[in-house]
């Protein structure tokens, strides 16, 4: 769930800050007041391309962070993983400066990009106007099916018999090649892991050695610094601390003149001290430092030995070579006897191939036992949003040839109108369509997928009256299971909304800032009646605006939205 939102130097933004709701967030704003900005802002922490074009301020940071609720999102693994602090509270910060440079953190640590992706894909839907892409993939329209299948138990049973399936058929094809290629390879091989044995190699030596290599070659101007520096402060005939000592015996001789001066000389005293011990570290760091053209050499050659191997190996640490050293020194291991192996394997993936046949061959009965359902219900939905005609088709098509969910290859087909062919999704639905069948297919799985955070751009774009009336019951719906943020210029939407932000646009002389204030119930109904008749509203508009905030309707999926105390 997505908590909280802060925005700081982005494009219109000088700096605000959104508390979600864990329900049902409206946006609403005047067109060109910003709206899309927070979208664009959300899209930087979750890793979209940065572009330095959109700061507020030159020669300030940009910086966008959001705080997550994730205790129901099993992230513990994903945490470990990436070496991660784990929180049922998570923030992440997107940074961007001036120069260009971007960073990314999560809880305070630095991440790459694609590790920043792959957090915020599990915790953010973003459905934008016409971005229906989840929508299009058939990967998403297969977990839709399984979720209401409930295949997730037998797809986790599945699945970890594939992963070693498939792992024994690589490591199988690897063997085959190994046999084939005979002699020459197995010495190659056993050349290879001898150099590698030889050279010892020690997990993170190699940065231990360019520290050392680094300070052994600056070892004279380091024993001349740091002697020097014992030398003024301590040795020479008019050493600093000499002189000061001179200057608090003067201080101090003062001090029954002027008592309130003792302070002054208790300072200096002070700083004597201190650069007595500074001067005592220095001089330890003289003794101890001297120029070793012997250990240079030694460490210069084990350096030389580690990038000589890396360079052949095409790797970059030390760590990468111990583990060829060990791949290399398993396949040695079995490449005595190579025909066993390999008919043992054939054997092993042979019993693993039938076991998945049988599980996926129930997975796709479940499947198809819930199609007809399905797309009944979908039917009905897209009729209450004023697509009687709009018909879903699940088609599931099995093969023998296994994936890694199974044996069905899941697309579904859409026609708009009586008569029209039965075309994959991305290739006939408009975006009013698709904006609609998303909504609807989102809806009716909301039960059985952990959804993330669902935003909707603009969904109800092109649609009015009573089918936007429908459409915010559905995302009302929905929202009592998920958490759903909606941008909106439809009253009958915004009226749902259990929180309703106003975006609007600051002008003064110099510059034009967005910001954004949350309504309270007086200010919503002003609102939603604006979005009804215009700027000042009618009191009819404002009559209808109470009706639509407090009336109790049904919803396309059976439920009561009931008046709120």
């Amino acid at each position: 769930m997505l908590k909280r939102l802060q925005i700081r130097n982005y494009a219109l933004i000088d700096a605000l800050e959104i508390d979600f709701s864990e329900h049902l967030t409206i946006i609403t704003g005047e067109t060109g007041a910003g709206k899309s900005i927070l979208l664009g802002a959300l899209g930087l922490v979750m890793g979209e391309r940065a572009d330095t074009k959109v700061f507020y301020n030159d020669s300030e940071k940009c910086v966008v962070e959001a705080t997550f609720e994730v205790a129901r999102y099993d992230l513990q693994e994903f945490f470990s993983e990436n070496e991660l602090d784990y929180d049922t509270e998570v923030v992440v910060r997107r940074e961007m400066s001036p120069s260009g440079k971007s960073r990314a953190f999560i809880n305070d640590t630095p991440v790459n990009n694609q590790v920043l992706k792959r957090l915020t894909d599990v915790l953010i839907d973003l459905h934008q106007q016409f971005d229906t892409l989840d929508i299009h993939n058939v990967n998403f329209q297969l977990r839709m099916i399984d979720a209401l299948a409930d295949n997730a138990p037998s797809l986790k049973q599945y699945q970890g018999i594939y992963r070693k399936y498939s792992t024994e058929r690589k490591l199988l094809a690897t063997l085959r090649a190994q046999s084939e290629s005979g002699a020459r390879e197995l010495e190659f091989m056993r050349f290879q892991y001898e150099e590698l044995q030889k050279a010892a190699l020690v997990a993170g030596e190699q940065t231990g050695l360019e520290e050392t290599l680094l300070r052994l070659s600056n070892a004279e101007s380091i024993k001349q610094t740091y002697g020097a520096a014992y030398n003024y402060l301590s040795e020479s005939e008019q050493n600093i601390i000499g002189q000061l000592r001179e200057i608090a015996r003067t201080m101090q001789a003062t001090r029954k003149f002027a008592p309130d001066l003792a302070e002054l000389s208790e300072r200096m005293e002070s700083v004597i001290i201190d650069l007595q011990e500074i001067a005592k570290d220095c001089e330890r760091i003289d003794e101890r430092t001297d120029h070793d053209p012997q250990r240079i050499f030694e460490v210069q050659e084990r350096l030389n030995t580690i990038y000589k191997l890396q360079k052949k190996h095409n790797v970059s640490g030390i760590e990468d070579l111990l583990a060829i050293q060990e791949t290399l020194g398993k396949h040695l291991e079995g490449f005595t006897d190579l025909g066993a192996s390999i008919e043992q394997l054939e054997s092993s993936i042979a019993a693993l191939h039938a076991q998945l046949l049988v599980i996926a061959s129930e997975m796709s009965t479940r499947r198809k036992s819930v199609v007809s359902d399905f797309e009944q219900k979908v039917q009905d939905m897209l009729a209450q949003l004023s697509m009687p005609h709009a018909r879903l088709q699940v088609a599931i098509q099995s093969d023998q040839e296994l994936s890694a969910t199974g044996a069905d290859d899941v697309q579904f087909l859409f026609a708009s109108n009586p008569g029209s062919k039965f075309l994959p999704i991305k290739d006939v639905a408009s975006g009013g369509e698709l904006s609609r069948l998303t909504l609807c297919t989102k809806s009716l799985v909301a039960d059985a997928i952990p959804l993330p955070t669902l935003i909707f751009d603009e969904i109800d774009s092109g649609v009015s009256g009573d089918v936007s009336m429908k459409m915010g019951l559905i995302l009302k719906e929905l929202s009592s299971r998920h958490q759903v943020i909606a941008i909106t210029h439809t009253p009958q939407v915004a009226a749902r909304a259990d929180r309703h932000f106003f975006v609007y646009k600051q002008v003064s002389d110099t510059r034009t800032a967005t910001n954004v204030r949350l309504l309270n119930q007086e200010e919503r109904m002003k609102a939603i009646a604006i979005m009804l008749s215009g700027n000042p509203p009618s009191n009819a508009a404002l009559h209808t605006a109470r009706e639509l905030m407090e009336g109790d309707e049904l919803s396309p999926l059976g439920l009561f939205y009931r008046k709120k105390a």
